[in-house]
């Protein structure tokens, strides 16, 4: 799977059932390489698109459940 197919992908928290956005950006480990962490962009509506703002939540990827061919889900410890 490549990032640009990753963050086509709606994130929802298990717990709630809340959208919590899609895939900004990934969090790499300088050590050895591994993803450590999926940074989430929440921003949207007339904030982003006139001051180019975005709100952005780091999500551990420990916390993530489950990758799927729509969706990324997350475990409810890991939604904030």
């Amino acid at each position: 799977m490549t990032f640009t197919e990753l963050k086509k992908k709606d994130i929802i928290c298990i717990g709630d059932g809340r959208l919590l956005g899609r895939a900004a950006d990934l969090v790499f480990d300088p050590r050895d390489g591994h993803i450590t962490a999926l940074i989430v962009g929440t921003g949207s509506g007339l904030t982003c698109l006139f001051h180019g703002e975005k709100n952005q939540v780091e999500i551990a990827w420990q916390h993530i459940a489950c990758i799927g061919d729509d969706v990324i889900l997350i475990s409810p410890g890991g939604c904030c």
